[in-house]
């Protein structure tokens, strides 16, 4: 983390606009306040990615809730490329008047923007959309990318790679909870088990009509404790293992995997 601070303040003077990934489902635990602080006020545009697997009408008011005069918000699926259009016509909008400038003068340059979000948000997978072929080191797993890297993408924009960064404590435990439940910490350091139950009472509580769908439950089932209901759908899915008792961690596997992949539907757990 001190690496990455270091970096994005090195660099900020060399940039002209901010693009800041946030997951759609989890904006406000997405968000690291530390990033907040460094940029001192640069341009912005806030990308709620994985907009596909969010709940449409959450993602609509994180967008009006995050718009201000120097920062624009807009959905995005970096993995199809749906919004990328959008959120590259809003960086031009924010530095409109600057670009005018230019002209005056008779230059021209592309538009330079650092990426920054929290590991495993889609930072790679966006440059990687935006520039048109695999610059950018992308894996479905936290930590990847280690080092700035710029990437060309088309001849008006170019692109700074941060590492992603995580704060080193979280004042609200909900916070740490939808970053485990989405796979911004990195399972090998967790008790999936764990997530997996934690997953089984958020979804009951907010989302029982996708998970009774997806699970084959009944209301009966959706009202048991939440450790009985998980155990109740690895028996469903037939994970079981000798004595007949369920495999815990293949289950916890399987429910996190479908909730991470949108298998179970357009689940938001953060409003505005």
């Amino acid at each position: 983390m001190a690496v990455t601070r270091r970096l994005i303040r090195e660099n900020l003077t060399d940039v002209d606009v901010v693009f800041e990934l946030l997951d759609a489902r989890i904006p406000r635990s997405s968000r690291n306040p530390e990033i907040q602080k460094l940029l001192s006020g640069k341009p912005s545009v806030i990308l709620l990615n994985k907009a596909d697997m969010a709940d449409p009408d959450f993602t609509l008011r994180w967008k009006k809730a995050l718009t201000s005069e120097n920062t624009r918000c807009v959905p995005v699926d970096s993995k199809k490329g749906t919004g990328l259009d959008d959120a590259v016509n809003a960086a031009r909008e924010l530095l409109r008047e600057k670009w005018a400038q230019y002209e005056k003068k008779g230059m021209s340059r592309p538009i330079r923007a650092m990426v920054v979000g929290i590991p495993n948000v889609g930072k790679s997978t966006l440059i990687n959309r935006l520039a048109g072929s695999k610059k950018a080191k992308a894996e479905n797993r936290p930590g990847v990318t280690k080092t700035k890297q710029w990437v060309k993408a088309g001849n008006d924009l170019e692109l700074l790679d941060m590492p992603g960064i995580l704060w080193p404590k979280f004042e609200d435990e909900t916070v740490g909870e939808n970053l485990a439940i989405t796979g911004a910490i990195r399972d090998e350091i967790l008790d999936t088990a764990e997530i997996a139950v934690l997953l089984c009472k958020r979804l009951s509580e907010g989302w029982s009509s996708l998970l009774a769908q997806r699970y084959k439950l009944s209301e009966d089932d959706l009202s048991r404790e939440p450790y009985d209901l998980f155990l109740l759908i690895g028996k469903k899915r037939g994970m079981l293992q000798s004595g007949g008792e369920v495999n815990e961690d293949r289950c916890a596997n399987m429910l996190l995997d479908e909730f991470r992949g949108g298998v179970i539907g357009r689940i938001s757990l953060e409003d505005v």
